[in-house]
């Protein structure tokens, strides 16, 4: 495991050994907890970032829009015949139980 040094101001210093405290954990517990917290939180946020961006991409592009309505159709027919097939295997499995 990495160590990391930082700095922090006397008012969060005394807020961080409060919360640990509080949480019956170490300070190092919590400070690592935080992070990855944060880090997961920009993560996503920046996923979102990409989806919104190309998201607007395809709206404003027609060629773009008419590609990805085309493909859209094309899956709901395939999620459509899954859902069939899964009903009737359900129906299968019911039947031979009894």
């Amino acid at each position: 495991m990495g160590t990391l040094t930082l700095r922090l101001p006397e008012q969060l210093d005394a807020r961080l050994t409060m919360f640990a405290k509080l949480d019956d954990s170490s300070r190092s517990e919590l400070v690592r907890t935080a992070l990855e917290r944060f880090l997961r939180e920009r993560e996503r946020d920046k996923l979102m970032a990409g989806m919104v961006e190309s998201a607007k991409f395809l709206a404003s592009n027609p060629d773009a829009r008419t590609e990805s309505m085309t493909i859209s159709a094309e899956f709901a027919i395939a999620d459509s015949e899954a859902l069939d097939l899964a009903k009737d295997a359900h129906v299968m499995h019911e039947m031979w139980w009894k």
